[in-house]
């Protein structure tokens, strides 16, 4: 009966609107400091890229475009969200950090379903100079393994990939596929930002290890500097 009620977009909205506003107030009560800063900058002043974090972080992330701002960046983020239910949800609760939304498919063979739309509206947002925040794992899994899509935007747009993670010291890490963390409030909290990736046009296959790896290291980071 709940799963029912749930799939009501009434509903939806409701719990989206109940978790945005948690969000908040657990990501404003935690102190946060910036590791990387100089990685972070130029796309903060208005150079475009795709920022890149595991579906682990997803809920702490709006901290980071949110200092940002507060340090008078500009980062005019839009995320990538499945067309499906867990997608949806996500979406409506990024919206509530000022993250425009584009739905779109993310097939892990790099086939398209229907996604092609999306695929244009992220490289116009890349042309404007924006960005677009992927988590190249989402929304299903497997954990920690990077679909081609990323290197595929960033190849096609000529974006770098900027890989990002974030820790808290209070939180709960959630029993879904990819042990999402939800933070607590007043805690302390570390974002990482680790040096863009260029990824050539031609072989961009290549380079996919190397974003993987630049994510989990961001993130090791994140946990290590956070304790």
């Amino acid at each position: 009966m709940l799963k029912r009620l749930l799939r009501r977009p009434a509903a939806q909205a409701l719990l989206a609107w109940l978790l945005g506003r948690y969000l908040d107030f657990a990501l404003r009560t935690t102190r946060w400091t910036l590791h990387g800063d100089e990685h972070l900058a130029p796309f903060a002043a208005g150079h475009r890229a795709v920022v890149a974090f595991w579906h682990e972080r997803l809920p702490l992330m709006p901290a980071l475009w949110t200092l940002a701002k507060r340090q008078g960046g500009d980062l005019r983020a839009h995320i990538l969200a499945s067309r499906h239910q867990d997608g949806r949800f996500l979406g409506e609760v990024m919206r509530r950090f000022g993250v425009s939304v584009v739905h779109g498919s993310t097939q892990r063979d790099g086939r398209d379903r229907g996604g092609a739309a999306s695929v244009l509206t992220m490289l116009d947002v890349l042309d404007d100079g924006g960005l677009v925040v992927l988590t190249p794992d989402g929304p299903r899994g497997p954990r920690r393994q990077a679909a081609p899509g990323v290197a595929q935007l960033a190849a096609r747009s000529g974006a770098p990939v900027l890989p990002c993670a974030a820790q808290t010291s209070r939180r709960r890490i959630l029993g879904s596929w990819d042990r999402m963390i939800l933070p607590l409030p007043w805690g302390r909290g570390v974002l990482v930002c680790g040096p863009a990736i260029l990824v050539p046009r031609d072989g961009w296959q290549e380079s996919l290890p190397q974003i993987a790896k630049a994510l989990s290291d961001a993130a090791d980071a994140a946990d290590r500097l956070c304790g």
